[in-house]
């Protein structure tokens, strides 16, 4: 039950860090328009696929989980 306990803390600070990044990724200029994300501009239609953005954030996320996991 202990375990279960540390978990649920874990899970929790990394829901309030996801929480604050999402607050503050509007202030930051660079997420979401780095080199390699895909943006087509059509008439009326606009597809946006932040392909280099996911692999940046899926690398920071690795990264914290490797770090926790080291315990």
């Amino acid at each position: 039950m202990e375990q279960f306990g540390k978990t649920l803390i874990i899970i929790g600070a990394v829901t309030m860090a996801l929480g604050a990044f999402l607050q503050v990724s509007g202030k930051i200029p660079w997420i979401g328009r780095l080199p390699g994300d895909i943006i087509v501009h059509k008439k009326n239609f606009t597809f946006y696929f932040p392909i280099a953005t996911s692999i940046l954030l899926s690398f920071l996320i690795t990264l914290i989980f490797w770090l926790i996991g080291r315990k």
